[in-house]
């Protein structure tokens, strides 16, 4: 698969974005429409003028925040085919420089924004699953009591799979979307002709309505119509998978038309069936068909959970690279496509987050109270990183920018105080969550910083490296030592001094950069410096989507004339073993957290894929 950001338009691109792309907001059909009537009508039943409010808040919401917001607007801020919010971020940060102030407040929201959109991938496959399960109800009240079972085993194979890669199934998700999409539109259309009387939604009027009944019930229904829009920042994160030309395609071909005709169907079914809202979903389906509708639903909401914990697996490693996370075990699970990994660390934290989710609440109505909280600040950030983005790399003039983005940042401040109404209602959830994750993001980025400027006020720059070597007892070989940076020598170079007193014939300084690119052209990944003529220092560079490797690194500089082979090769590798000084309060707090996370972080040998056999690691404690 190409990685440019100009694939070639393909019928398979388009089958695959909507088995990959649209999965999550592809099942928002299965509860969205009935949290918002039951939000509406406050519990009660829902009159004529609250379900054309509803519908008309989600006819409108659909074509302006995920119709121009994300597929035509925010699909242009792409990085090199890649997107999602720390993409976005590298590409604003390459913008900006070390423009001092902005940078930092920058860092804070993509962090933040990063915090945000892993919460939305705990709560995606639980009430995804829960909503499609609870169709066996309908089969069988009997079944009610084994709705959270099921639920629970379903989630439990779908994580077990994750460690064989995607790629096996992955062929089968875009044909089983398009038979859900078909069906979402076909029973949808049949509703909605029985009842066309409900296409007068279509006039915002109704939505202006729906709104100015209370401040209460206007916030409790737009933090519920936003649950229609949860897949609109996940489309953008899967960009990447297939490029925008099959995801613009597969949204304006099939997936829009397919939701609109569903939700005016339920729409029209709740107008014809006054009363309570149900599982509206389901009411349109005919009986004979619904327990294959009940499956078709589960394996869309796997099929949907899949892409999000896949999304959330891509955002670990975008996360390691930027420095906002410690290294962690990063598994290939195909020979060919470098997007297909599996984070074990974090398949394991989601997985058990989601079934507490799901014990704890115990149905997708109350899952929706918790649900959308996350994603929703996640899609007011990539508004203002978009908004930087057009003034800075687009060159908008200053007009259209505020023409364009300030009606974009007026709709998020209502789903955000819309969402923030449900905090009561299980909301709390997410932004704790949200909230934990940012402060470690933050952490962990200080940390570094910190170690770094220690690291750096004891260290010796790179051009006293000969006369630090002069004198020393040569062996023969080649040792090869992993450097932080290219600037000083490395702290393993100076304990292997220190300790053994001897250094090797040949010496390499091998410099792992991780560029603001999602990946580096391979013709332009090494760089060879020769200080003497034996010593050299190899810079190699990857994207923050790629694994470094330090195979690959050899490998081109092979090619440009360092004779370097693994099996002729000694690796060092310095592990620091952060000792946080004695402080109180926050400040301490931080610190002794800092140094956990150091202490917990994967070895450079694993995360690099060097040979470990070939390894040995040398400890510098530092205090900080």
């Amino acid at each position: 698969m190409s990685h440019t950001g100009n694939r070639r338009m393909t019928f398979a691109g388009v089958i695959g974005a909507l088995g990959i792309v649209y999965g999550d907001i592809g099942t928002s059909p299965l509860y969205a429409m009935n949290t918002a009537l039951n939000a509406a009508a406050g519990g009660g039943v829902p009159d004529a003028s609250m379900v054309l409010g509803v519908l008309s808040l989600v006819f409108w919401s659909l074509l302006v925040v995920v119709t121009l917001k994300y597929v035509v607007l925010i699909l242009r801020a792409d990085n090199q085919g890649e997107g999602g919010i720390l993409s976005l971020f590298a590409l604003v940060q390459r913008q900006l420089g070390a423009a001092g102030e902005w940078r930092r407040y920058i860092v804070v929201l993509a962090v933040l924004g990063a915090a945000l959109y892993y919460c939305d991938a705990l709560i995606t496959p639980a009430i995804s699953v829960m909503s499609a399960v609870e169709g066996l109800s309908l089969l069988d009240e009997g079944m009610s009591e084994s709705i959270v079972p099921v639920t629970l085993v379903v989630l439990v194979l779908l994580f077990s799979i994750q460690r064989y890669g995607t790629a096996k199934v992955g062929s089968l998700f875009g044909p089983v979307m398009v038979l859900w999409f078909l069906t979402l539109g076909v029973t949808g259309g049949m509703s909605l002709a029985q009842n066309p009387a409900v296409l007068a939604a279509l006039n915002p009027i109704h939505a202006v309505q729906m709104l100015s009944i209370s401040p209460a019930i206007s916030t409790a229904v737009i933090g519920s119509v936003f649950l229609t829009l949860t897949g609109g920042e996940a489309l953008y994160a899967d960009m990447g998978h297939f490029g925008k030309g099959p995801v613009r395609v597969a949204w304006f071909g099939m997936v829009w038309p397919c939701l609109l005709l569903n939700y005016f169907g339920q729409g029209a079914y709740q107008l014809a069936h006054p009363g309570k809202p149900g599982q509206l979903l389901y009411s349109l389906i005919p009986e004979p068909v619904l327990p294959a509708v009940v499956i078709l639903a589960t394996a869309a909401t796997v099929i949907a959970s899949q892409a999000t914990i896949t999304s959330a697996f891509s955002m670990t490693r975008q996360a390691v690279q930027l420095d906002f996370l410690p290294r962690v075990r990063v598994l290939q699970t195909s020979e060919t496509e470098e997007g297909q990994i599996y984070v074990p660390i974090i398949n394991t934290l989601i997985m058990i987050a989601v079934m507490v989710f799901v014990v704890a609440f115990g149905s997708s109505a109350a899952l929706a109270g918790a649900y959308g909280a996350a994603v929703a600040g996640t899609m007011a950030i990539t508004t203002v990183l978009g908004c930087i983005l057009a003034a800075t790399a687009w060159n908008w003039p200053r007009w259209r920018v505020v023409l364009t983005f300030l009606p974009l940042a007026v709709i998020d401040s209502a789903f955000l105080i819309g969402n923030f109404a449900k905090i009561a209602e299980g909301a709390w959830v997410p932004m704790v969550l949200s909230a934990i994750l940012f402060a470690v993001f933050m952490i962990w980025r200080g940390g570094r910083q910190q170690l770094r400027k220690a690291l750096a006020a004891e260290a010796i720059p790179m051009e006293k490296i000969g006369e630090l070597l002069e004198g020393v007892t040569r062996v023969p070989g080649t040792a090869v030592f992993l450097a932080s940076s290219a600037k000083y020598v490395p702290s393993a170079l100076l304990r292997n001094l220190e300790h053994n007193h001897i250094v090797h014939e040949h010496v390499v300084i091998l410099n792992l950069e991780i560029a603001r690119t999602p990946r580096q052209d391979p013709a332009d990944r090494v760089k060879i410096d020769h200080i003497t003529s034996e010593i050299s220092v190899l810079r190699a560079r990857f994207g923050y989507m790629e694994t470094p490797d330090v195979s690959e690194a050899l490998k081109q500089a092979r090619s440009r004339g360092l004779k370097l082979f693994v099996d002729d090769c000694s690796f060092f590798v310095g592990w620091h073993r952060v000792l946080p000084r004695t402080r109180v309060g926050y400040v301490g707090l931080k610190q002794r957290i800092f140094a956990w996370l150091q202490g917990r972080s994967t070895q450079a040998s694993e995360f690099f894929r060097m040979p470990e056999r070939r390894v040995i690691a040398l400890v510098t404690q530092v205090e900080i």
